[in-house]
């Protein structure tokens, strides 16, 4: 059987978007994390009217996979062989302390529905039409032996062949990053090392 392959990786984070390591955005006015946001769903054409009730953390993972997958093909593969595996370590914290803000007042549902951190998941998978495995990790930091292992699993004891995988995070100090890789279980690559642990150590610290 055939390694798998990572064929295309995002990151976002306060100073930039990055496409396989090279700058497709940069945040070169230091805007904050509404406005960039902002900025990169108008600079990336994205067109989803629902992104603007979405939680930070929602905003963050759906402009990120929305940049993975604009070049995708999304019939390549059946709804339920495509999964998403994401972690961070704040769960959502940014939104909890929202919601405990408000309840003060006059509680909001709107906040409420985003108090748990695999809805960022949700919010990417109802878009891209992703019915596979679906499964968020709460790590102390990001742990890309486990994402690599766990991956292999899921190739080799299920029928899933896409995955998009890594870190979605927004903290209690609105500190963010996003890492998102679109892994396949076999093809080709233009990505040289690709799906090593040693690689992506390497390419998450970009």
């Amino acid at each position: 059987m055939n390694n798998p392959v990572i064929r295309k990786y995002v990151s976002v984070d306060k100073r930039s978007v990055k496409v396989n390591g090279t700058d497709l955005l940069l945040n070169e006015q230091g805007a904050d994390f509404g406005e960039f946001m902002k900025q990169i769903y108008h600079a990336c054409s994205i067109s989803y009217l629902k992104f603007f009730k979405m939680d930070p953390q929602s905003k963050l993972g759906f402009v990120a996979a929305k940049i993975l997958l604009q070049d995708d093909d999304r019939d390549r593969f059946e709804p339920e062989e495509k999964a998403i595996v994401l972690a961070n370590s704040a769960s959502s914290l940014n939104t909890d302390e929202k919601y405990f803000e408000s309840i003060n007042d006059i509680p909001s549902p709107a906040v409420f529905v985003y108090t748990l951190p695999n809805i960022v998941a949700g919010e990417i998978c109802i878009h891209h039409n992703l019915k596979g495995e679906n499964t968020f990790f709460i790590q102390e930091e990001f742990d890309i032996q486990f994402m690599v292992s766990y991956l292999n699993i899921l190739f080799s004891t299920t029928n899933t062949r896409k995955a998009i995988a890594g870190w979605v995070e927004v903290d209690l100090d609105d500190n963010y990053r996003a890492f998102l890789m679109d892994v396949e279980k076999e093809g080709s690559s233009e990505i040289q090392g690709n799906f090593t642990v040693d690689f992506i150590h390497q390419i998450f610290k970009l």
